[in-house]
């Protein structure tokens, strides 16, 4: 079948035509031709301001299975990715049982296959991800998982984690690490400060996130390996990150929508849908993020799509679990409070940076490219509505919040998947 998409503006950094607005046909899932004008050589869609790069990839995502189906399954994962923008998402481990061997990474690959979107497994760091002895990660690896990570219950043990990085070295692996120390502000529900004390609220202390961000740095160094930080939510873990790669280590970091969007103040209508580890943290903390993001400092945006089922939101503050998702608000959010964010910028921090840093095959808007493609406007509003959620689970604090930016639809895998 061939699709033709008329004059869409190209954000590809690595493209001849970036920045140009073009006519695209695509045939058979490859970019047959890329001109000014093409006429009557396929079905057309004609988006009018639509901006088209490389499709998107988000690097941490829950999609519950197996295990958790009553809150996520892969194909609900994988419509909610989709509809975000999403062509290729890693799975966390966190399931039941948890990815651990190569079996577990092959049964979501194999899954995958089916799906609009490519969902590629993360392998946990350690067995049961109880965080003592290493997981079979070579023979994951070998089964199709992209990275490693004990996902929301990051790696507390210094002397495992440094094994870890050695370990991975000898397939050029990447370790991720949600920057958590558990002993500290163990019993906390937010962020430890004004607003912590005003709301009556246990709190977590930011030295709890940076603490744990120095320690694997010193470890990374002395491992020599590769580590991403995700999930950064303060301005100083940020800056300890950043002074990091200026001394030639080789760590990368990403931050959460949410964490660009919302701070503490926001808790104050007890919110439960704002209960997220890492914490919401203060509104200096969430104005530094969004600056790093504008200098480069972080190298991607991850979504941090976490579904819990209404019994685990819809109560009190204390015992809701944490997590919202995003899969389907990411862009539009970012969009909205970084209005100054280019085109090619967008392609790097939701796409192309993650394609880097995790070997994933580049993808290129030429002629003869395979057509890998996200569709997406930075002008239109968007509004999520509890009808148009995808995911199973409704845990978003977007919901019904006005947007900029809105997504598409995608090119994967042969198909096009527009919203409607």
């Amino acid at each position: 079948m061939n699709i033709l998409l008329k004059q869409v503006t190209i954000a590809d950094p690595n493209s001849p035509y970036n920045g140009s607005v073009q006519d695209i046909l695509i045939a058979n899932g490859v970019i047959k031709q890329i001109a000014e004008a093409i006429q009557g050589q396929g079905d057309e869609i004609n988006f009018g301001g639509i901006t088209v790069s490389p499709g998107w990839v988000d690097i941490f995502s829950h999609f519950c299975d197996p295990g958790f189906e009553y809150r996520e399954t892969l194909e609900t994962g994988a419509a909610a990715a989709a509809a975000g923008g999403y062509t290729q998402v890693f799975a966390l481990p966190n399931t039941s049982p948890a990815i651990q061997n190569k079996p577990q990474a092959e049964y979501v690959v194999h899954k995958s296959k089916a799906l609009p979107v490519t969902i590629h497994p993360l392998g946990a760091v350690t067995k049961g991800i109880e965080g003592k002895d290493l997981a079979e990660m070579y023979d994951m690896y070998a089964g199709g998982a992209i990275a490693f990570t004990d996902g929301i219950s990051p790696v507390q043990n210094a002397g495992v984690l440094v094994k870890a990085l050695q370990y991975v070295k000898a397939f050029n692996g990447v370790i991720i690490q949600l920057p958590q120390d558990k002993s500290m502000g163990q019993h906390g529900l937010m962020n430890e400060g004004i607003i912590s004390t005003r709301l009556g609220l246990p709190g977590i202390p930011a030295i709890a996130e940076e603490l744990i961000i120095q320690r694997d740095i010193e470890l990374l160094a002395y491992a020599g390996s590769r580590l991403h930080i995700t999930g950064v939510s303060t301005a100083k873990g940020l800056q300890l990150i950043k002074n990091a790669k200026d001394a030639g280590l080789d760590i990368t970091c990403s931050v959460t929508p949410y964490h660009l969007f919302f701070c503490d103040e926001d808790l104050q209508t007890y919110d439960t849908n704002l209960k997220v580890n890492p914490a919401l943290r203060t509104r200096q903390d969430m104005v530094l993020l969004r600056e790093g993001v504008k200098n480069g400092w972080v190298d991607c945006i991850a979504t941090h799509h976490i579904p819990q089922n209404w019994d685990g939101k819809t109560c009190e503050f204390e015992y809701a679990k944490n997590g919202m998702i995003g899969l389907q608000t990411a862009f539009a959010a970012v969009n909205t409070v970084l209005p100054g964010l280019s085109s090619g910028e967008i392609a790097n921090l939701f796409g192309l940076n993650a394609r880097k840093i995790f070997n994933l095959p580049m993808v290129t808007i030429e002629e003869g490219a395979t057509a890998e493609l996200t569709f997406f406007n930075t002008q239109e509003t968007f509004v999520l509505q509890s009808e148009a959620i995808l995911s199973k689970s409704v845990n978003s604090a977007f919901i019904k919040v006005p947007l900029q930016g809105k997504v598409h639809g995608i090119a994967a895998k042969g198909a096009i998947v527009l919203n409607k």
